[in-house]
């Protein structure tokens, strides 16, 4: 029987949530012996698993429109429940989609809002939804009434780690294109038009050269093993897929991190990533301290141990930019522009300026990088396709040659 985590309020009007057995979701309320009113969300658990149906969940939700259009809403006036409601109602006349899960974080999150709890608490309620690092955000304009305007900075935060992602994304369809067709070419001459040739200069194979005879051998192989060949092609693609998945992500970035000329970059990448969310918590009003604990989420795994450092010197009074020096987190220019930030005690701009000076580099190396990159790659794979049909032919102008 299908399971359902299940969102509802029980018989003291408090939010509660069970995981039930039912039918379909329609008869959720009766396993529960509830009145369907009840129900705030019911969301269907594939697999069994909490984790993972919260983190697909968490993936779909549109957390940068979220964001940006409740800003929107708040600035013109509209109040925040209300607001909620509205987006909600959006949510449901989108249908497709990602609309089920935003509908169900929005009607858990306005249910705790109307038995009047906290927006930051309601947001933490639906954690499948909603990052520490917006919560925090959210947590600390209630504070300071800036709610509008915090939304708007954390929308502009995601548009950017979007943007981002879609960058590298994109630096990598054309490479990944050109390898995939290239190999396509490689394994058409290999299969079929090799072994034509090798059927045809079979009687004349000692006197041709050496990478000649190599090459007529391998494609009477293909020629007489043609699925194994093609198995081996789809091996060729599909292997890297799925050692990526089982670990050569992590493995591969670890060596990245350590090569001479992009392991630099990448760590200023990384850095602009934990500058700009520590900016967006410090404009937001959060302090030092929680703030470098919620950016923590943010920045690259094998930099947390030496950020840790850093929270805990900062907890014993040292200053921020003293101990990021210390433990490597800065540079000359954004080492200097903490300095001022501390002085002035706008740390949370100067931060936000350190980070855009880091994006404009990074957009120029990355627009060199992918210029040097496509036209190698396009002269790696037309030597590799020339060579094979040079030995081709070669056996064709030594078997002239021998007859005149």
């Amino acid at each position: 029987m299908p399971q359902f985590l299940v969102s509802y309020l029980d018989s003291a009007r408090r939010p509660a949530q069970a995981q039930v057995s039912a039918v379909d979701a329609q008869a959720v309320a009766a396993a529960l012996g509830i009145a369907p009113a009840a129900l705030i969300s019911v969301n269907p658990l594939g697999g069994g698993a909490n984790e993972v149906n919260l983190a697909r969940a968490g993936q779909s939700f549109p957390l940068r429109q979220f964001a940006q259009q409740l800003s929107v809403l708040l600035k013109a006036g509209i109040p925040l429940l209300e607001a909620l409601i509205t987006l909600k109602q959006k949510e449901e006349q989108g249908g497709a989609g990602s609309g089920g899960n935003s509908t169900a974080a929005l009607d858990g999150v306005i249910a705790r809002i109307q038995l009047g709890e906290a927006f930051s608490t309601a947001l933490r309620s639906q954690p499948q939804a909603f990052d520490a690092l917006f919560i925090a955000v959210v947590e600390s304009s209630e504070r300071s009434g800036q709610m509008a305007h915090a939304l708007a900075e954390q929308a502009d935060y995601l548009a950017w780690a979007e943007q981002l992602r879609s960058k590298l994304v994109a630096a990598t369809i054309y490479p990944a294109t050109l390898i995939a067709a290239g190999t396509a070419v490689v394994m058409f001459l290999l299969v079929f038009v090799v072994p034509r040739f090798a059927g045809l200069l079979e009687g004349v194979g000692g006197d041709l050269p050496w990478a000649s005879r190599m090459l007529i051998a391998v494609g009477q192989f293909c020629g007489d093993n043609p699925w194994v060949v093609l198995g081996l092609g789809c091996a060729l693609l599909a292997g890297p897929v799925w050692a990526w998945q089982r670990g050569l992500r992590q493995a591969l970035l670890s060596r990245l991190w350590k090569l001479p000329l992009l392991g630099p970059k990448l760590h200023l990448l990384a850095l602009a990533q934990f500058y700009r969310s520590l900016a967006m918590l410090l404009l937001a009003g959060v302090p030092v301290v929680p703030a470098l604990q919620t950016a923590r989420g943010v920045i690259a795994g094998h930099l947390q141990a030496q950020l840790d450092r850093c929270i805990a010197s900062v907890c014993t009074g040292e200053r921020l930019s003293q101990t990021l020096e210390r433990e490597g987190l800065s540079t000359p220019v954004s080492l200097r522009m903490l300095r001022v930030g501390e002085h002035s005690g706008e740390m949370g701009s100067m931060l936000a300026q350190a980070a855009a000076f880091y994006d404009e580099e990074l957009t120029r190396l990355s627009d060199l990088v992918t210029r040097l990159i496509n036209p190698v790659l396009m002269l790696l794979m037309g030597l590799v396709i020339g060579t094979v049909v040079v030995l081709m032919y070669l056996p064709i102008f030594q078997l002239v040659e021998q007859v005149n």
